[in-house]
């Protein structure tokens, strides 16, 4: 018999109790305490979903530098996917596996009272649209799983994000873990809480996806994707890129042929930022 296999991405701005911009970076006086919270998160739905009969839970560690949850409390049935940067991003890994679960995730930059909203990149990146639509990091994962035949099967973060994405990702089971009432303030239910909610929510939705009512999610392709930047510098660099054409000041669009060839070149676009961003800080 063939293992069954999940897949888990977690990121930490979505978290319950992560509010700080001192949680998020390594050397943050609060990235201690998000380490823990990612880690009791992620080990409590590799355990469910293991309880639920899935012999192997691929995690990919997916916020920052990406070495945030914690391996030594991670089960043997566990592979942990860390480091930065990486192909594919917050997705690595996940090809061939049979579902996905979505952990501490957080809403679209411009999102009001939704902690940290962002896509993919708070320093450079304003919007990002897939064939017209504004998405969420959850949602072009989401397309980018559902070219590979992966059905996101839990997203679980910020209230924001589960009212905006819940009803694109049909079937897909939605936990709140943090209600915002600014970017920098939101409340939470206690841990003991949040282990009983993320457990029934993975019991739900491995049954939804074994009465096959989760399916991967499709897009129409080729692919075309604006990217709408901060900066003009930022616009200035991915102008460089022979496939991208620039629109205005801070934008860009490019045609993909399909969502990973988007992904990747959404990801070079965003590095290449960052390049700008090193140079002007020296």
């Amino acid at each position: 018999m063939i293992p069954v296999k999940a897949f888990v991405s977690i990121d930490l701005e979505g978290l319950p109790h992560v509010v700080s911009v001192e949680h998020l970076l390594p050397k943050g006086s609060l990235y201690g305490e998000a380490r823990k919270i990612a880690t009791r998160v992620a080990k409590t739905v590799a355990e469910a979903l293991h309880n639920e009969g899935f012999e192997e839970v691929v995690i990919a560690d997916s916020h920052g530098p990406m070495v945030n949850v914690l391996p030594e409390e991670m089960p043997s049935y566990v592979e942990l996917v860390r480091g930065f940067p990486r192909p594919l991003s917050m997705v690595a890994g996940a090809k061939g596996t049979d579902i996905a679960v979505f952990l501490g995730y957080h809403a679209k930059a411009g999102t009001g009272k939704a902690t940290f909203d962002h896509t993919y990149s708070s320093s450079s990146v304003a919007n990002i649209e897939v064939n017209g639509r504004a998405v969420s990091e959850a949602l072009l994962n989401a397309y980018l799983l559902g070219e590979w035949g992966v059905p996101v099967a839990m997203v679980a973060g910020d209230r924001r994000l589960i009212e905006d994405d819940m009803g694109k990702l049909p079937g897909t089971v939605g936990v709140v873990l943090k209600e915002s009432f600014s970017r920098y303030s939101s409340v939470s239910p206690a841990m003991e809480t949040v282990e009983a909610l993320l457990k029934e929510g993975a019991t739900e939705a491995v049954r939804r996806w074994k009465g096959g009512q989760i399916r991967p999610l499709k897009v129409k392709t080729p692919v075309e994707v604006k990217v709408q930047f901060l900066s003009s510098a930022f616009a200035d660099s991915a102008e460089l890129c022979p496939l991208v054409e620039r629109t205005d000041g801070r934008s860009v669009v490019f045609t993909a042929k399909n969502v990973e060839e988007a992904y990747r070149m959404i990801e070079l676009l965003i590095l290449a930022s960052a390049g700008v961003s090193s140079i002007l800080r020296r």
